[in-house]
This record gives C-alpha cells, structure tokens and sequence, in this order.
C-alpha cells in the first residue's frame, strides 16, 4: 500500500532546512520525496502548513526506571513522537540475571516503538555492590544473537577499565570482537584516564555535566549524549554544545524518567522543546534525536525523511513547540490527531514470567536494625547536589545523644541499604543532608544498581516500617510516618515495574510523591529519583551500600566515623 503525505514542510535533517515537498511511503519505507500526483497513492493525507520530521529515537534509556513494562512505555512515548528507544536492562538484570534480559526483549517484541536492547556491562556494577546476579562476559555472549541486540551498555565501572580490570576488559573485547557498539558512563573523567578509557572502543558517554566536559570528550571521538531526565537534568549545562561543529556529534537521551514527567511534560519532544526556549534551533534538536542517534548506533536505514529509509514518519502542528499530529512507524499509522491506537502487549512465557517475581529474600526489620553504633564524633554525611546525581562528602560533628545521631536542624537525616537478594542480612548504614524531609521516613526497591533497598528517615522506628512495607508489597515506593503507611506505588515486577496502565502509576507516584514534600521535602527535589542514586557507588563523591560507604573516586568503602 502507497499512502502519500502532500503539501507538508519537510524537515531535512542532512542540512538543517526546511522544504515544501510531498512525501511517498511503501511496504515501510520512504520511496520518494518530491511532488506527486494523488492518484500515485492508495491513501493521500494533506498535511499542508504542518512539518514532516523523522521519529525521535531516545539513545539511552532505562524501561525500569519508568516503573512501566514496555507496551505501557510504548502507549505513552509514541503520542510524543518516540519510534525507538535503545534501552539497557541492567536493572532487571541486576536483579535477575539473564533471565531478566530475556524478558525485556520478549515483553517488547514487536512494538511500534522498535526496543533495541545494549547488554548490561556491570551486572554488578562494582565488587562493593551486592545484586541477584553476576553476568560475565560468556554469560553475555549468547545475547549478541538477538536481532535486537546492537552493543554493549554503559561501562559504569570506569575506574575498572582505567585499571585494567580483567573481567570488565573482556566484556568490551568481546563485544569488539562482534563488531559490536559499546557505551560509556564516565563521570568527571578527564585527561589521559579519560584517554584510556576511550582508547578501549568505548564512543560514547551520558555522564557530562558541562559543555567543557562535552567538548573534550567529542574532541577525543566520543558520541555525546545530551541527558535530561527526571532527577540528571543535563541539558542547561550542555546546551552550548547546540552551536557550532558540536552538535554533529550530539544525541539525546532521557535515561531515566518517571511517568508522570512522560504522561505531563513529553519525552525526547520535550527535551527539543526545552532547548528551544534556552534559544536554540528546533532543527537542531530535530537532528540529534533522529539522524544523530541514529548515526550513533548503526541504524543506516533510520533517521531522516529520505528515500528508502523506514517510513518512521512525524506529522507535527508547531515545530518550534514540537507539536506531535500524527506518527507512523514503518509507514502504519499508530498515533492520529495526538492519540495512540491500541497496542496489544507481547506474550511472556510463564517461565520468564515468573523469574522476575517474587525477588525479594530477607527477613523483617526492626528499628534496632537501624541502631548506628557510634566510633566517634566526626562522621561522612552524603551531600547530595541538586538536579545531579553526583554527591558530595560533607565531615560534620554528630550528636550521638540525640535521635541516633539524626539532626533535623541541620538536615541530617539517617539512610541505610538493605540487601534483599540473597537473604545475607546486610546492612549499610549511614548519613545524609539534602532531602529536607523534618518526619517519618521514605523507602525503595528502585535503588540503581543492585536494587536493594534504599530508607530514608528522621527515625529508626518508621525506616523499620517503611523497609517492612515494601517487603509486603513485592517492591516499589512508600511513605510512612509515625509508623503509618501514608502512600505507596507497588512493583511487583522484579520490585522495578508495575503491570498498571501509565495513568495509574503516574497518579500513585504523583500521590506518593506530594506525600513525601508533606514530610517536609522541599517542592522540586525529585525525592524518589534521588533516593534511588544514592546507592549507585560508581557516580561520585561518596555512595552507600550494603556494605557501607563507598568513596567513589579512590573506588574503596571508608569508615562512617573518622
């Protein structure tokens, strides 16, 4: 079947210009961009004073990190423009092993949003994480099979790899080996550490937080992914790198983001948007999310509205608002007039179905679990940084005489991590100021990237409530004060995901969310998101895990008390 798409303004991503032309599709691909007759097609749509730009590919992302399964992820992202997404499983992974690959790929099989999957690099992510699973490269290897399949993810393990870490090496030989794409996640990385970790095939990097960063990375043959997400709000800084020869070098990525920020604001439309009230071109931001991204992975056939590239076709109402009408994906229809049509959700084998519940081995805790014996006065406290996941050390006296050492005056508030895999009862327990919260405490199985669990709290007796709560529910968020459940969000699916249509999650989490600003959290912290990286002992400065405080930068656990 022909469909003809007449008198539209095309979006020509190969030199950053606009043309009148008609736009010619067949069996999924661009045959001719020019002026045509109606009677040359079997569907004719007039598109005349709208834009006709390629589908918005996001280059890196989380699907566990939006607490959606695929198709519900694919309902919501392709009303915005999405037509593919390259997602890195590793948090499914990092509780589930292989098995957990293996069902993102089943779960998005055959989507009108195309899911390419890079396999997990660090599964765990460094020896002080302890997850349900360790992938070695041979583990990794069978995966390569997978059309689907396009390199391996980000190599958080950074200082492994300028080390020359045996293990962490092999995963990128052997990925080279399969001409395989490999990306990077190398934050505050410079000079010749940067040098090293680039000259082992690694191309590009999502952890850049200024146009400095950008610069020397994309001088040293680097991809850079533009990143803003729900808690990495990269874009401010990065956006100098719009201009000039940096952008030909450029993506944008979302990694990770909530529901509600998709179901509210938009997804790679809505980093296009952002870039455009920061004064910078839409075409621009129209490139690097579909030509650029597309460059960046191998996808020759994706990309630009062209002849013979995949019919991944927008229709949009505005360009500078990114106003998504219409989109087809390989030349079907699947958005019109801004609404999806239905999506039926890919079958799951029961078996694998049913490796990624029940994930949760530990026993329940009581607040003399959370009890910090003190060795001393002056202690580490986890500063976190706004819109940031990096986090600072701050030393600071604690009064051990007084709640625990928790100091509501100062904004110093007890966090530990639990590990909930293998039944070890560990525990790392420590400080942290930045959350603001003045009552009761917050928990999360979403805790990158070992997932264990993650409490926050102005008191032991409700962190012990709020880590039993989501013991109760399989996984997911809540808020408890004065050992009262006040909200919670349920993901049952590997406590990662929940099998609820977007609206609900979004709601629940939206609820839990003005639920934890009641506890005192300030209005415009991301608290859960950032919960959810204070655990992640990969990204600066200082990190908690199950095994206690992580400096990230000399890569070794430190005493809580000095």
């Amino acid at each position: 079947m022909r469909t003809l798409l007449k008198n539209g303004t095309v979006v020509n991503v190969f030199a950053d210009e606009l043309f009148k032309a008609d736009v010619l599709m067949q069996d999924g691909v661009i045959i001719g961009v020019d002026d045509y007759d109606d009677a040359e097609a079997d569907a004719v749509e007039d598109v005349a004073g709208r834009f006709i730009c390629p589908g918005f590919i996001d280059g890196h992302i989380h699907i566990e990190s939006t607490m959606l399964t695929p198709v519900e992820l694919a309902r919501t992202a392709l009303p915005h423009g999405t037509v593919a997404i390259v997602a890195d499983p590793h948090e499914i992974a990092n509780v589930c092993g292989a098995k957990g690959i293996e069902y993102m790929l089943a779960a998005s099989e055959g989507l009108p949003m195309t899911v390419y999957v890079m396999l997990p690099s660090c599964v765990p992510s460094t020896v002080f994480e302890e997850s349900g699973a360790c992938l070695t490269a041979a583990d990794l290897a069978p995966c390569y099979a997978h059309p689907r399949v396009l390199g391996l993810a980000e190599v958080m393990n950074y200082p492994g790899v300028v080390a020359g870490d045996g293990e962490v090496l092999a995963k990128i030989a052997d990925a080279r080996s399969r001409g395989k794409i490999i990306d990077g996640h190398a934050p505050l990385l410079t000079g010749r550490a940067l040098d090293t970790y680039i000259g082992t095939g690694i191309r590009s990097d999502h952890e850049c937080y200024s146009a400095a960063e950008g610069r020397e990375r994309i001088r040293k043959g680097q991809w850079l992914m533009i990143r803003q997400g729900t808690a990495a709000r990269n874009l401010p800084g990065l956006i100098d790198l719009f201009d000039g020869p940096w952008s030909h070098r450029c993506l944008l990525v979302t990694d990770d983001v909530h529901p509600e920020d998709l179901l509210g604001h938009g997804h790679i439309d809505e980093i296009i948007r952002q870039a455009v009230r920061l004064g910078k071109s839409p075409l621009v931001g129209i490139r690097m999310a579909s030509l650029q991204a597309a460059q960046r992975f191998g996808l020759s056939d994706r990309g630009a509205i062209a002849p013979g590239y995949r019919a991944d076709v927008l229709v949009l109402d505005s360009l500078d608002d990114v106003k998504v009408r219409d989109v087809y994906a390989a030349g079907r229809k699947v958005v019109s007039g801004g609404t999806a049509v239905a999506l039926t959700a890919p079958q799951v084998a029961a078996d694998l179905a049913k490796a990624v519940q029940d994930s949760f081995h530990l026993d329940r805790l009581t607040a003399a679990d959370f009890m910090i014996h003190p060795a001393g006065r002056r202690c580490r406290v986890i500063k976190t940084v706004p819109d940031q996941l990096l986090t600072e050390q701050w030393i600071a006296d604690i009064d051990w005489d007084h709640d625990g050492g928790i100091d509501l005056g100062r904004d110093i508030l007890e966090v530990a991590v639990i590990e909930r895999h293998k039944h070890t009862g560990h525990r790392g327990l420590g400080f942290i100021s930045g959350i603001g919260m003045k009552a009761g405490a917050i928990a999360s199985s979403v805790s990158h990237d070992a997932h264990n669990i993650v409490v926050i709290g102005t008191n032991q007796e409700d962190m012990a409530c709020a880590a039993d709560h989501i013991l109760d529910i399989g996984g997911g968020f809540v808020a408890v004060r004065d050992g009262a459940v006040l909200k919670d969000v349920a993901l049952p699916i590997a406590g990662l995901m929940s099998p609820l249509p977007a609206a609900e999650v979004a709601a629940q989490n939206a609820a839990l969310r003005d639920c934890i600003y009641q506890l005192g959290v300030p209005r415009g912290i991301a608290p859960l998101m950032t919960t959810a990286f204070m655990s992640l002992s990969v990204i600066p400065a200082l990190k908690l895990t199950t095994q206690g405080l992580v400096d990230v930068d000399a890569q070794k656990i430190v005493p809580l008390c000095m």
